[in-house]
């Protein structure tokens, strides 16, 4: 995770976010369809709809190249599936960015936690699909988490809580390096700190043509 640093700092951050989100380009020029991840429906934690996982929340996650499973996909719209990971979600914070959480809101045994696992025990859903649909609906406290970000920051025993001891270190000078970062490239306010730290990661790494398990 020390690696994070190197990562915000290289001046070729600002490059990769504009051409990641398209600023200054048409919407049918935008390369990468993820820069509709968060926005898609006006996205996934707004108030009315941010404790339920609805089907725009489930074509957002097809903009970063995964799918639920038909079968998973219409338990968590119309099943018991849907009614459980919808009572975790009441409870799990919305409006508060990681830097600013307590560890505990993302320890082993949350109940973040426990809706990332309920997700992972479904048939076809992987830890990198749970993660993606969860940072949907918490943005600001829970990061997109893939293989291309693993293979360049390294495999800690739980990513989350590395993310937030990363993030908080130093009087939280890397979460103010992200914010930073955003203006910089001109990306909205609406994309959270995680989400900047992700596409920086993810297309730096994704650059140097890593072969990533």
């Amino acid at each position: 995770m020390e690696r994070l640093g190197a990562f915000v700092a290289d001046p070729q951050a600002v490059v990769d976010l504009r051409r990641y989100f398209g600023i200054g380009l048409p919407p049918d020029m935008v390369p990468f369809t993820g820069s509709r991840f968060e926005h898609l429906a006006g996205g996934g934690d707004r108030p009315w709809i941010a404790d339920r996982i609805t089907a725009e929340d489930l074509v957002a996650v097809q903009t970063l190249s995964v799918t639920v499973p038909a079968s998973v996909a219409l338990d968590i719209l119309e099943g018991p599936l849907g009614a459980r990971l919808s009572g975790l979600l009441q409870a799990i914070p919305r409006d508060i960015d990681m830097a600013d959480a307590d560890a505990l809101v993302v320890a082993d045994g949350s109940l973040a936690d426990q809706a990332w696992h309920l997700l992972c025990d479904q048939y076809g859903v992987n830890w990198v699909i749970a993660g993606k649909l969860l940072a949907r609906k918490r943005p600001r406290l829970l990061p997109v988490y893939d293989r291309v970000v693993r293979c360049a920051v390294g495999r800690p025993p739980s990513f989350w809580l590395a993310l937030h001891a990363a993030l908080r270190e130093d009087g939280a000078a890397l979460h103010r390096q992200l914010l930073e970062l955003r203006q910089a490239a001109g990306v909205p306010e609406t994309v959270s700190a995680l989400r900047v730290c992700d596409v920086a990661v993810w297309m730096n790494h994704r650059a140097l043509g890593h072969a990533c398990p």
